[in-house]
């Protein structure tokens, strides 16, 4: 991974990586569990678009600090926004799964900072889960055995064949849960809501695409949260046959088209 550029919060440091350049400026936040090296197979895709790309990492995840006191959809929108300023113009942003759900609250907080999203795999609203339920995930996610339990499910967000750098990829996300500090970060993520995105999506006037993997396994029925999503944004909605949670790794040529097209929207083109 890249030696890491750092933004400094009220409460910490996000770490981020700048490919430079002064074309549109795209910002890659990742999901859950996840670390900004989760866009290295888009990152090239989008720089030859001539797009300067910024891919950051989630409070508590990769590089960034995991002392903050918050760890939600809001904490993010804020932290992505306050990066956005930094940077010095206004971003179309890549949002993977709750990454998607900060994205539209950030489109809602500084719509003059953000022109344009990209939504992949995205959470923007609570799927329905039984009690039960719930509480099986909590004691999984309990230490000694959270760590274990959540990188043995990892596979199934990547249904079909693996692509090149999967393991590699893999023993990153399994490295950021055993960081002191990250794992207890991970797991006070998994606590939160996505409700308030939810309530930010009617109030979204930046143009958008959502980007799902038709057996992405954390939706009964991806394609019509897909739709639903984009029903609620009008936004373009790509589907992906064989993808699941992660388009940006198993289809990012497809997802490069879908943020190549909401860029152009935003320049007019």
């Amino acid at each position: 991974m890249e030696a890491a550029q750092y933004l400094s919060r009220p409460d910490g440091r996000i770490a981020y990586d700048d490919s430079g350049g002064d074309g549109p400026l795209v910002v890659c936040l990742p999901g859950m569990g996840q670390v900004r090296h989760c866009y290295r197979l888009l990152r090239p895709h989008l720089v030859e678009r001539g797009h300067r790309v910024v891919t950051m990492d989630l409070r508590g995840h990769g590089d960034s600090d995991a002392d903050f006191p918050a760890y939600d959809d809001e904490a993010l929108a804020d932290d992505v926004v306050a990066l956005v300023e930094a940077l010095g113009a206004p971003a179309v942003l890549v949002g993977n799964s709750m990454g998607a759900g900060a994205a539209v609250i950030a489109a809602t907080q500084a719509p003059d900072r953000v022109a344009g999203l990209a939504l992949l795999g995205p959470f923007v609203r609570d799927p329905e889960t039984g009690a039960l339920q719930k509480l099986l995930f909590r004691v999984m996610m309990t230490k000694p055995w959270g760590p274990a339990a959540f990188l043995a499910y990892y596979p199934q967000w990547f249904p079909g064949d693996r692509y090149d750098g999967y393991e590699e990829d893999r023993a990153r996300v399994a490295d950021n849960v055993r960081r002191p500090g990250h794992w207890r970060a991970f797991v006070r993520t998994t606590r939160t809501s996505h409700a308030p995105a939810e309530r930010a999506l009617p109030h979204v006037t930046a143009p958008a695409a959502v980007v799902m993997g038709e057996q992405d396994i954390d939706w009964k029925d991806p394609v019509a949260e897909a739709r639903w999503i984009g029903a609620a944004l009008g936004a373009e909605v790509v589907t992906v046959a064989g993808v699941g949670h992660y388009p940006q790794l198993q289809a990012p040529d497809v997802t490069a088209e879908a943020v190549g097209r909401v860029v152009d929207q935003v320049q007019g083109g």
